[in-house]
């Protein structure tokens, strides 16, 4: 190998370099947008090829194949599917305040369902994106750069006459940071950045008399008006919005919720999570007011029907939605993007001083460029008026001259050498002559019909009309105030033609607040099975079917149905649940699975004991664990607010194997794998926190552990079988904690 080819450097700082290039290849030139014309490169290169190959709004539809493939040719090789995607997003609705393509087959919907291939759509441009997006492209007024592999040029900004930014907002990730900013109405927009053009000192307070905040396509409220002003003002923070509700009554005096408008943030997916997360209010007995749920939208717009029992309340009800669903949500601002070349968090002001300087560059080059070409025409037009006056001199030197280079000379440089002039007379004036060079180029190639009294009149008034121009064009390039009048006739125009109005509405919204209803207070008998399956019911279907129910279930005891469940686990876990959480009903009825209705899990731990949270607060606690460690813990400790938490700690590889209430047992019996047995007073195992790991019951040979834990009462014969021999456990010689005990 050719060390010369080698380039020795420090790997680190060649990951810093190579790291710091890619991340601003990806926030300059992927996914941020310009602030001029508030596209990203995709979407403007895909407007560009779209113009280019003349799909114009008033042409036939063309294959979106045909435009993404072109334009990943010609401009963005960065694969079909991020422009196609950009196709669709620019094309849909609901999603842009102004679309700004005219999509012609499925481009996809609000609830999330993707668009048709490619192959299958086809798209064209809107009028609104021809006109005041790509209208001036043909008068030089942005700079062309070369494409990726210097075949073609592209523009580095599309001259877009409205601020673009602020319509049809913008989100992407780029590398450190995200750009998130909500689409605004286009009328109200123009109205600001025609404020701003009259009076540069405005404050954001007094533009937002003209643009009054975010106006989503989807509608919805904007519920924190008295925020905005910040937002607008730094270009970052939280937009609070909700859905539109109305209600309707239906027969035998019921009320329907029918939610109209949804949340920006929920277009999509979150259309279908919705209505689960509604669902799971139902079926959570978080409400009881639900009767059912559809889902009845259409093209014509969203309908999303709650029928609620008719002792709902309907307000009360709404209010629980914006606080459990996405009904009510945030949308993030953080309003970034390119300027002079960098990434920039900027207000509204900001926004719009940058949308007006980008206007007036434009503006700038397309009147000096009209200038240029009225000169040219003047020039032209001038030397073609001269030329009639003495047209009969003209042809006496074209019919004398041998070729057009002796005629040319004559026109502009007054060269006679070699013509043959008539009379004396016409030689001297045609020494005289001294027309340019663009002048004589006209005459000569001026047809003879043009010198007929009617095309030299229209000759007159073309000059006259292009004079008016020229003295117009001067005028706006001359005059600030000149040029900005032009600039807002043009904004009125769009205005006029494109406008609609408002579909968000903007307010101080109070928080939701939901009231609970309050529950009767009842004992209630809870019952879980061997298969993990709970349920609750009432005291009296238990007492009348207490035989069959105490056959099939592991775990029998009673609870107020306003209190809690206590479950704890070999892993030494405590899972609360409410007992409002458990299904109420029928003997007969299945139930539910603990499993989903606490954070146990049946696959890492096991159950070890479950009981009511007001008697244990009544208790001490015994835990045993099968490294013989144990303590009392008092149960009060275990009336926590979180759904989980510790109930012991326990040291590596160490699992519980017994949770007792303290009753009326007297002695403890410790029964280890091994087959020894250890009989002890209760009085010897100390209370401790339930975050100790507490002390050693008994001492434990090499591999041996606790496998069972028994309690026995003083006076009560108590029996077990181990390796089928009964062992009466009153009869065991008691021994003392933290001793061997004897082997069975």
């Amino acid at each position: 190998m050719d060390d010369s080819r080698i380039i020795k450097t420090e790997y680190s700082e060649e990951m810093r370099k190579s790291f710091i290039d890619y991340a601003m290849s990806v926030i300059i030139a992927r996914a941020l947008p310009d602030i001029r014309d508030g596209l990203k490169p995709v979407q403007r290169r895909t407007l560009y090829d779209m113009y280019e190959l003349g799909i114009r709004y008033d042409r036939p539809y063309r294959k979106s194949a045909r435009i993404v493939g072109d334009t990943m040719g010609k401009y963005h090789p960065h694969g079909d599917s991020s422009i196609y995607d950009s196709l669709v997003v620019m094309a849909q609705d609901f999603k842009k305040s102004m679309p700004l393509v005219d999509g012609h087959g499925n481009f996809g919907n609000i609830e999330g369902d993707g668009s048709a291939a490619m192959r299958y759509t086809e798209a064209r441009l809107q009028k609104v994106t021809q006109e005041a997006f790509l209208g001036d492209l043909d008068k030089d007024v942005v700079d062309f750069v070369p494409n990726f592999d210097e075949t073609e040029k592209e523009p580095s900004v599309l001259p877009v006459k409205i601020p673009n930014f602020l319509v049809n907002g913008s989100e992407g990730i780029a590398v450190g940071m995200t750009t998130s900013t909500p689409p605004h109405n286009l009328g109200e927009v123009i109205d600001a950045m025609k404020a701003y053009m009259q009076d540069e000192n405005i404050s954001t307070q007094g533009l937002m008399r003209y643009l009054k905040g975010p106006d989503f396509p989807t509608g919805g409220i904007v519920t924190n008006k008295d925020e905005l002003l910040n937002i607008y003002e730094t270009g970052v923070g939280k937009i609070k919005i909700r859905g539109r509700v109305d209600f309707e009554q239906v027969k035998g005096g019921k009320t329907n919720v029918v939610i109209t408008q949804i949340p920006y943030t929920m277009i999509g997916v979150n259309i279908s999570k919705f209505l689960s997360d509604v669902a799971a209010l139902a079926e959570t007995k978080k409400t009881s007011d639900i009767v059912d749920i559809s889902n009845q939208s259409s093209k014509e717009g969203i309908r999303i029907v709650i029928e609620l029992r008719k002792d709902a309340d309907p307000e009360n009800f709404v209010n629980l939605l914006y606080k459990k669903t996405r009904l009510e949500d945030t949308f993030g601002v953080n309003m970034l993007a390119i300027s002079d070349g960098r990434p920039e968090t900027m207000g509204l002001k900001a926004i719009l001083k940058a949308n007006v300087d980008f206007q007036f560059q434009i503006a700038t080059r397309k009147y000096n460029n009209l200038l240029a070409k009225e000169m040219e025409r003047k020039e032209v037009q001038e030397g073609l008026i001269k030329a009639c006056n003495v047209i009969d001199l003209i042809i006496e030197i074209l019919r004398g001259s041998k070729d057009r280079a002796m005629a040319k000379a004559c026109l502009v440089e007054g060269k006679i050498t070699g013509i043959k002039f008539k009379s004396k007379e016409s030689k001297i004036m045609a020494a005289q002559l001294a027309f340019t060079e663009r002048q004589a180029n006209a005459i000569l190639e001026m047809r003879l019909y043009k010198l007929i009294g009617l095309e030299i009149e229209a000759l007159i008034k073309d000059h006259e009309e292009t004079m008016a121009n020229i003295y117009r064009y001067e005028d706006i390039l001359e005059r600030r105030d000149s040029m900005a009048q032009v600039i807002i006739n043009e904004l009125d125009g769009y205005k006029k033609e494109y406008a609609r109005k408002r579909r968000t509405s903007i307010e101080n919204a109070q928080e939701a607040v939901y009231r609970e209803k309050e529950q009767e207070e009842m004992e209630v008998v809870f019952l879980m099975d061997r298969f993990g399956y709970a349920k609750t019911i009432d005291m009296a279907v238990y007492e009348r079917n207490k035989e069959a129910a105490d056959a099939e279930n592991k775990y029998i005891f009673t609870c107020m149905n306003t209190g809690k469940v206590c479950l704890f686990t070999s892993a030494g876990q405590l899972h609360t649940i409410k007992v409002m959480d458990i299904p109420f009903g029928k003997f007969r009825d299945k139930g539910i699975p603990i499993d989903n209705i606490s954070n146990y899990n049946s696959e890492k731990e096991e159950i070890i004991y479950i009981t009511n949270q007001t008697e244990l607060n009544l208790r001490q606690v015994i835990f045993v664990t099968a490294q013989s460690m144990c303590k009392l813990v008092n149960g009060g400790e275990f009336d926590v607010s979180k759904r989980t938490v510790a109930a012991t700690k326990l040291a590596e590889g160490d699992l519980v194997v017994s949770v007792m209430p303290l009753l009326e047992q007297s002695n403890i019996v410790m029964q280890t794998k091994g087959g020894y047995f250890l009989k002890f007073p209760i009085g010897e195992i100390p209370e401790k926190k339930k975050g100790a790991i507490g002390v050693r019951g008994m001492k434990l040979g090499e591999k041996d552990l606790v496998e069972n834990v028994y309690y026995v009462q003083n006076a009560v014969e108590t029996t077990v079988t181990y390796n089928g021999k009964d062992i009466a456990l009153n009869h065991l010689k008691t021994g003392s904690r933290d001793s061997k005990g004897t082997k069975k």
